[in-house]
């Protein structure tokens, strides 16, 4: 499976392309971070980010995108712009027909490190060894882009494993369901009649 994984933002946005193997073998594809000048308009600064996002899904063509989930920051300012980054690239991929995951920074720390409170260094040490990268990617942006990707690949099939038990639970509900009311209907219509 390859994964397009992006850690939203709108001065800086992480975005990598990571191949998922057998087991938990990862290949890193490609990794960059798409930048945008604080002093451009906002319109201007989404428009940037969107054909950036764009021409790496054209060119390397993901299987599914996996962002980065927006928490409120102290700067509502900065999780403003990093929320509509976000929704840019998950426009991105719907307009491709492309399914988009949201994953929380805890839950990217805890796939890759181990721990939910990883700071940003373990993050991009342990990318750069899972990756067997020659050195580490910088900024953290591109690190954490690699982070979401690994994340998502290692995730996904406990999360489809999930919702497919979540699928046949349901199923197995509803025709149990069905026959509770089938039997109540007999038992009253059974109870209608007469004994001579």
């Amino acid at each position: 499976m390859r994964v397009l994984g992006v850690d939203p933002g709108l001065t800086r946005l992480g975005i990598a392309v990571v191949d998922g193997g057998t087991g938990r073998a990862v290949t890193a594809v490609a990794v960059d971070v798409i930048r945008t000048p604080a002093d451009d308009d906002l319109a201007v600064r989404l428009l940037k980010v969107a054909d950036g996002v764009e021409s790496w899904l054209d060119r390397h063509r993901p299987e599914v995108v996996a962002i980065e989930r927006v928490f409120s920051q102290h700067n509502v300012r900065t999780a403003m712009g990093t929320a509509q980054a976000a929704g840019v690239v998950a426009l991105a991929a719907a307009r491709r027909g492309l399914p988009v995951m949201f994953h929380t920074p805890s839950e990217v720390k805890a796939a890759v490190t181990g721990s939910g409170r990883a700071d940003k260094a373990q993050v991009t040490m342990m990318v750069t060894k899972l990756l067997r990268l020659t050195e580490a990617p910088k900024p953290a942006d591109a690190a954490d882009a690699l982070a979401l990707a690994i994340c998502h690949l290692w995730r996904a099939p406990v999360r489809n494993r999930m919702a497919e038990a979540e699928a046949r639970a349901a199923e197995f509900a509803k025709a149990h369901r069905a026959r509770l009311a089938a039997a109540a209907a007999q038992a009253r219509s059974g109870s209608g009649t007469v004994a001579k």
